[in-house]
């Protein structure tokens, strides 16, 4: 049987789909239409609204493969695996796209062992190679100093698993017509080893920049962890979070889950502050997709002027204070 068409590994949690479970098909519908083939989105997982499974139809998915039972509503990932090799044998997929997050880097690298498929992991970029049509795969390498272009050519499906925040998802279009096909879930593929207990909450480790409509971030201009505080002062006017380029967490002005970049986390805010940053290719690699990017530099020929949609030219211990007040006084 030939292999053909492109899957998306959607995402759910507690009865309601992740963003992931988007962006992962504005990043399927571009290989799917270069190939020429069907995207499907494939959803494992306990009972989800009826009307965000049509939304992954009216997001950009020609048919959604549901596999649903009170079993799956929570992530095993022997069972899930389980399942998703199941349906590749049955229906023999071209590629396999999943995000980068806790689920998907331990749900692919067990699939992939087990079928002996290529994978590639933490993927900023994606292609076809148009006389193979190999999946290209661009990941960062060697601490983010360089792109890696990979590619699985011997085996099928080709898998990768993709940044979070990397891509937009498309614009719902409540026209598009597309097959929900609902697969009944085989109580063999179950895996009664491993059972879930509860789960702990990190408190305040959990704070996603991720997930920040705002993220305030500094870099190497910011001198000092002291002065990271006027950046927490900022981010907290206006509702946001702080995020730091490399050089800052490298320094221990702040921590790895605030790195934005390459070798951190790709960021896709409604406004990026970026102070301090000079506009290094890794950093520009983790913020470029911002709707709205603020940047705050003494040296106006800095990169980060390039890809900015306002640029100041001065003095942040100046500009900074007087930004924050003036944003303060807006909000009350």
């Amino acid at each position: 049987m030939e292999y053909k068409g492109v899957w998306t590994i959607a995402e759910a949690h507690e009865g309601d789909l992740k963003a992931v479970s988007f962006e992962l098909l504005s990043r399927g519908r571009k290989l799917a239409d270069e190939l020429e083939e069907e995207l499907v989105s494939v959803l494992i997982g306990g009972k989800v609204k009826e009307e965000r499974v049509k939304e992954l139809i009216q997001r950009g998915a020609d048919r959604v493969i549901l596999v649903e039972d009170p079993l799956l509503d929570r992530f095993i990932v022997e069972t899930y695996s389980k399942v998703l090799i199941d349906l590749i044998d049955k229906k023999k997929p071209e590629i396999i796209l999943s995000a980068a997050t806790v689920n998907g880097r331990t749900l692919m690298p067990h699939v992939a062992m087990r079928i002996h498929a290529g994978l590639t992991a933490d993927c900023t970029e994606l292609g076809i190679e148009e006389t193979t049509r190999n999946l290209l795969q661009t990941r960062p390498a060697i601490g983010g100093n360089i792109l890696a272009t990979i590619k699985s050519p011997d085996s099928r499906p080709q898998m990768a698993t993709v940044r979070p925040k990397s891509s937009r998802p498309l614009e719902l279009d409540e026209s598009r017509e597309g097959v929900v096909e609902r697969i009944e879930f085989s109580r063999d593929l179950y895996d009664d080893r491993v059972k879930h207990l509860e789960t702990i909450s990190g408190g305040e480790e959990d704070i996603n920049i991720q997930e920040s409509d705002i993220v305030v971030s500094g870099g190497k201009g910011m001198k000092k962890i002291d002065n990271f505080k006027m950046l927490s002062d900022l981010a907290h006017a206006m509702g946001g979070v702080v995020g730091a380029s490399r050089d800052a967490v490298d320094r221990g002005w702040a921590r790895y889950p605030q790195q934005v970049g390459l070798s951190g986390k790709t960021v896709t805010p409604n406004v990026y502050f970026a102070i301090g940053i000079s506009g290094a290719i890794q950093h520009l690699a983790g913020m470029k997709t911002a709707e709205t990017i603020i940047a705050i530099n003494t040296d106006e020929d800095a990169t980060i002027f390039q890809v900015s949609d306002f640029g100041i030219v001065g003095d942040l211990f100046d500009v900074l204070p007087l930004l924050t007040q003036k944003l303060a006084k807006e909000v009350k």
